[in-house]
């Protein structure tokens, strides 16, 4: 793809290919992420799984059009609402479901790609990543409850290139549906095809979820787990 990957321009605000996609872009390409993951998820006559949904593996085309890669952790499951068995934690810090890291908190589903799905999705909002090696505790930069907090008190999101009342209402659309994908029970999380009705759907339909309750995995965790990282 001759635009590399999505992780090039939403991670560099001060760049110039920061700069080259505009809100309209991103909530495009959120959108075309979703259609993917649908896809992989109810399209295919077996259910794929892909484990590592992160900007890194998203391609984009000429024109933006983004393409979900590298399939290496990904995993067939083949009865449409099965839980499937997985032996140790998979992925890339910063998106990993917390049932994947920890059975406690649920079934690895599907659900575990949304997830990933909606870390991204507020990482493309906030133009940082959820997770950094400088910093041991990841709360300390965790965007998602730093911007559900400006949701909670109806306060001005404050975020890059929201000028106008378009802008603002695809931010609060890829913010809200973000936050509704990282719900730490797997069954509050919508499915795909939910995800793409709340993004071409009215913002002021929406409501707020629940407050995450949970961050990523702190680094210390992660490094103490079995986690394939590709």
């Amino acid at each position: 793809m001759c635009n590399g990957s999505l992780d090039k321009f939403i991670h560099d605000r001060g760049s110039l290919k920061y700069r080259q996609l505009g809100w309209d872009a991103l909530y495009q390409i959120t959108i075309g992420i979703a259609q993917g993951l649908e896809y992989l998820h109810r399209g295919c006559n077996t259910r794929i799984l892909h484990f590592d949904i992160k900007p890194h593996n998203i391609l984009l085309s000429e024109d933006f059009c983004p393409k979900i890669s590298d399939f290496g952790l990904a995993k067939l499951c083949p009865q449409k609402e099965s839980i499937i068995s997985l032996f140790g934690a998979r992925g890339t810090p910063g998106y990993i479901a917390p049932e994947v890291f920890s059975r406690n908190f649920g079934g690895v589903s599907h659900k575990s790609d949304v997830y990933s799905y909606g870390m991204m999705v507020l990482e493309m909002v906030g133009g940082k990543k959820n997770i950094s090696v400088e910093v041991d505790h990841t709360s300390e930069i965790y965007f998602p409850h730093w911007v559900y907090n400006r949701l909670e008190l109806d306060e001005e999101l404050g975020l890059h290139g929201t000028t106008d009342d378009e802008a603002n209402s695809s931010a609060r659309k890829m913010i809200i549906v973000g936050l509704w994908c990282i719900q730490t029970d797997p069954s509050h999380r919508p499915s795909m095809s939910r995800v793409l009705d709340m993004l071409e759907g009215s913002s002021e339909s929406l409501l707020i979820p629940p407050k995450p309750f949970l961050s990523s995995p702190s680094r210390a965790s992660v490094d103490s787990c079995t986690t394939l990282v590709s």
